[in-house]
């Protein structure tokens, strides 16, 4: 059995604009199949069909064609029954009750999902043990951090041992140590045999914890491989911000762009098939007094409308 599998997957949006109706296909398509225990990467910019697809697989929309099943459950005619094999973590919309502490929050849900109490008491041992909890437990969660109600989210999303886990954005917002903590917590879970489905516009998130990557753009799957081809395919721009303590000119370096020029900053770009990173540096130290230095990925749409050009050249 599958965790997830969809055939010819899609979604039709209706309108009505005064006596016009008009229909966006939010999902075209769409042909998935992923296996128990894997952990996927399901991305694309805003508008490709992410959410839309996420909730026609937990079972809150409803297809216009196409099949779906989870775990072997068609989602949207057993909703209350798949919700006890699934969990779902949204980074812009919190399933803890915010003005409780945390534990009375991991009860409650240990009797919406209908567990013995006793059952809840190991189990929330275990996952505060797991993820470092044990100091906030009494803390209301509107006074926990954004990256340790993060942690409580995952916790409370695995507290009934779901076999699939649904991640939207789960890193949103959170600071680089944040964002550590949450990806650890993540690859504990499906270590511990949660098949992983995320969805992230960071890059960080998806070579921290997909070993498989699925692109959608405009509805339709693009790209379907694993993470390190698409690294190796695509992921071969770096960005280097610098910051300087004098006044800066921009530099003639041989296959570096210099995107942005400010009094005492620079913004380059350049690929890692043509420099190593440490060379840019390198130059860059040398030239100029620094007092500050990033190294990025270029922003994730931008690699996105790239595999869908080229996809669509060869079409």
């Amino acid at each position: 059995m599958l965790a997830v599998q969809t055939e010819r997957l899609s979604k039709v949006f209706e309108r009505r604009e005064g006596k016009r109706r008009t229909s966006h296909v939010a999902v075209d398509a769409v042909d998935l199949a992923v296996d128990l225990g894997e952990a996927i990467a399901f991305i694309g910019p805003n508008g490709a069909g992410k959410s839309t697809t996420i909730k026609m697989l937990t079972g809150i929309l409803h297809p216009s064609s196409g099949e779906a099943r989870v775990l072997g459950l068609v989602p949207w005619q057993s909703r209350t029954r798949l919700a006890h094999e699934i969990g779902t973590v949204f980074g812009q919309r919190s399933q803890l009750w915010f003005h409780l502490p945390a534990g009375d929050t991991l009860r409650l849900l240990g009797a919406i999902y209908e567990l013995p109490p006793a059952l809840v008491r190991q189990r929330t041992g275990e996952l505060v043990e797991r993820f470092a909890l044990g100091d906030l437990l009494a803390v209301p969660v509107r006074k926990l951090s954004l990256g340790q109600r993060m942690r409580f989210e995952i916790a409370a999303s695995l507290l009934h041992r779901p076999k699939v886990l649904f991640l939207d954005e789960p890193t949103v917002g959170l600071d680089v140590i944040a964002k550590a903590e949450v990806r650890e917590v993540i690859r504990e879970a499906n270590q511990g045999g949660a098949t992983v489905f995320l969805t992230s516009h960071d890059a960080g998130d998806i070579e921290s914890i997909a070993r498989r990557a699925i692109v959608i753009d405009r509805g339709r799957i693009v790209f379907d491989d694993k993470v390190s081809n698409l690294r190796r395919q695509w992921l071969t721009e770096k960005v280097v911000e610098l910051r300087s303590e004098e006044e800066v000119e921009p530099p003639e370096i041989p296959g570096v762009l210099v995107e942005k020029v400010s009094r005492y900053g620079l913004r380059l770009r350049f690929s890692t098939q043509e420099l190593q990173v440490r060379q840019v540096v390198g130059l860059l130290l040398e030239r100029y007094p620094v007092h500050d230095i990033t190294i990025s990925d270029p922003p994730l749409e931008s690699v996105i409308a790239a595999i869908y050009q080229g996809e669509a050249a060869l079409r």
